[in-house]
């Protein structure tokens, strides 16, 4: 048996390719959509991708299943469960609980696991020629290594989630008796990892067993679901807006991406006027020098994310990049359906602007002194467990939308945990005509390391 995870750290998502050595078949679950890395693991394996398969609709990500079937000829299994309002609408093979999928001397037994959305599914996977039983499982959403996922997150902007989330954490309940009900030895796959928007603190190891997760995950040692939910749902992440149009995207019919795109290189003069200008320089180059109305949004595995909540579909883009990071940029954004790219700038040409960037005793003599608002656009949980005495909390990807209830004319100083969500959202306020804000850079690491007091609420 071949067996390979491919892991995209920028959006905490894994996939797997799973072939049989001897017929040569290959599956692939829950592929991105930059698909040549599997085409190139195919190859050099002497396998043929035969079968690609989804465990749900994914939220996080442009699911890069149809532009794999498309240059491969595979046939797609996706899920038919979960009822009418979770179906995918274009032509695929529909998987049923008790399905099964065969490759050469491998079998997938698909067992239908809600929870993290209704038509989730997991794959059980036994290898015949070693023996009979299932040696591993892949799943998407009904565990995470060390803690469960969400039962709202991925449904919360789609259909309102007052009504669903009781539901989504009673069929999460349900499905990890089914899941304690395997063998020690299974092997387990996740779809997510640490870092991911569709769960709070997952789990950093890339596998686990059945074994080791019935002693170590505190989920699967809760027998009343009451209990379950209220941890369950307790402080759980902000839901990235740019998730209800992967939803969308991965559900309908849409355009097909079937290489990575080469976009052209421009010149600051040839920047469109309707364009937004997103500068994926480091933070501090941004802020000694950035063309005026750019967004900071720091190419590191955080930027698909941030581009996810804080940037429209329908606006052209230009990107600022440097020459040796606009093919990685380009995967980045394709992985969310960031299509709209008119083309790269290398070099800034033209009148520069700054974001003036203060030092901690700075920030407590602007508090003590005069009119200046220290905005802290971490999220809700962050802000609760510790934050700098006089603050206001604005979450950064509010920005998109809406905007703090804040003079534009008073001087702004912006933080957040290491400068990087200050950075963007410093940039987005200077977008919007606030004229006199500044960077708090070091933020809260730097704040605590000094040794200065927080607050908690």
């Amino acid at each position: 048996m071949f067996f390979e995870l491919i892991y995209d750290k920028t959006l905490a998502q894994a996939s797997y390719m799973i072939g049989c050595q001897v017929s040569k078949e290959a599956i692939v679950i829950d592929a991105k959509r930059d698909v040549d890395t599997y085409l190139e693991i195919a190859k050099a394996n002497n396998l043929h991708i035969t079968h690609v398969a989804e465990t749900h609709i994914h939220a996080d990500f442009l699911s890069g299943s149809r532009e794999l079937a498309a240059l491969t000829g595979a046939k797609l299994y996706l899920s038919d469960e979960g009822g009418e309002d979770w179906q995918y609408e274009f032509p695929h093979i529909g998987l049923k609980h008790g399905d099964k999928i065969k490759l050469g001397n491998l079998s997938l037994e698909v067992l239908h696991t809600p929870g993290h959305t209704p038509e989730s599914i997991s794959f059980l996977l036994t290898d015949h020629a070693a023996t009979d039983k299932p040696v591993m499982i892949v799943y998407g959403g009904i565990l995470s290594l060390w803690e469960t996922l969400d039962g709202r997150t991925c449904w919360r902007k789609l259909l309102g989630w007052w009504a669903l989330k009781r539901k989504g954490a009673k069929q999460l309940f349900e499905s990890l008796k089914l899941f304690k009900a395997l063998p020690d030895y299974v092997q387990v796959w996740p779809g997510h990892g640490a870092g991911s928007a569709c769960g709070k603190a997952l789990g950093a190891v890339a596998s686990s067993t059945v074994g080791y997760e019935k002693i170590r995950n505190w989920a699967l040692q809760h027998e009343d679901f009451e209990a379950f939910k209220e941890e369950l749902l307790r402080d759980q992440p902000e839901v990235p807006t740019y998730f209800a149009m992967m939803k969308k995207l991965n559900k309908e019919e849409r355009h097909l991406l079937t290489e990575v795109p080469d976009h052209p290189v421009i010149v600051v003069s040839q920047i469109p006027a309707e364009a937004i200008v997103v500068d994926t320089r480091n933070k501090f180059e941004f802020a000694t020098g950035h063309l005026r109305h750019s967004i900071n949004i720091q190419n590191n595995n955080s930027l698909a994310n941030w581009a996810g909540w804080m940037l429209p579909y329908d606006k052209a883009l230009v990107l600022v990049a440097s020459p040796e990071n606009k093919k990685e940029v380009t995967r980045k954004l394709m992985r969310i359906g960031m299509d709209n790219i008119v083309g790269f700038v290398e070099k800034l040409e033209g009148d520069l602007v700054q974001i003036p960037i203060v030092e901690a005793e700075e920030v407590k003599s602007a508090l003590q002194e005069d009119s200046s608002v220290l905005l802290d656009v971490r999220s809700k949980v962050e802000f609760r467990n510790g934050h700098i005495p006089g603050a206001q909390h604005f979450f950064v990807g509010r920005l998109a939308k809406a905007l703090p209830d804040i003079s534009k004319h008073q001087p702004i100083i912006v933080q957040c945990q290491a400068g990087d969500r200050a950075t963007i959202a410093a940039s987005i306020l200077n977008r919007n005509g606030f004229t006199n804000v500044k960077s708090y850079i070091g933020s809260m690491q730097d704040w605590l390391a000094k040794g200065h007091d927080v607050v908690t609420a």
